[in-house]
């Protein structure tokens, strides 16, 4: 399991003062007001970034960095990702899973064959979509509801699904 999750992605620069333009990618961009510290994947090396200020703009979330103070210390950091660590990730309710603890699982239907591994989740208004790539189908979409998804062993690496009537 990875030990660092993402929060947000630096989209690009807001003003002049070290502002940074953050796409959330958490469930709740207000969690960025209860964060201290966030880590900034600046590719060859990981900073530790001290949030002195936090604002909200439309989907986005503006972020002031201490220390980091003008355009120019900040440009360079768009397209990074802003991660935190796990023992400091939004706890999970019952049924509830970080969507990169489910990248990878073998997925088996309730009949015990093999269905294929889940390859990414789609986020929607209604329910998120699981895309498992199918040995035979190729990308198939299962809707996370619980009539499709009976059983999601994270440490197992395992799901076990009900294949709907027209799923395939």
């Amino acid at each position: 399991m990875e030990e660092l999750l993402q929060v947000g992605v630096i989209t690009q620069t807001h003003g002049i003062r070290g502002e940074v333009k953050v796409f959330p990618t958490t469930d709740d961009a207000k969690r960025f007001q209860d964060l201290e510290h966030v880590l900034l994947d600046a590719g060859k090396e990981l900073l530790s970034l001290e949030i002195e200020n936090v604002k909200f703009f439309k989907q986005f979330v503006i972020l002031k960095f201490k220390g980091y103070d003008s355009i120019n210390d900040v440009e360079r950091y768009k397209r990074c990702p802003l991660l935190v660590g796990r023992s400091e990730a939004v706890p999970l309710e019952e049924d509830e899973y970080f969507i990169t603890d489910m990248i990878g699982l073998q997925v088996v239907t309730d009949k015990g064959e093999d269905f294929g591994v889940l390859k990414d989740v789609l986020v929607t208004g209604a329910n998120d979509v699981y895309v498992i790539e199918h040995p035979v189908a190729g990308e198939v979409l299962v809707p996370a509801i619980k009539e499709c998804i009976l059983e999601v062993d994270i440490s197992g690496r395992k799901m076990k699904i009900h294949v709907m009537e027209g799923l395939l």
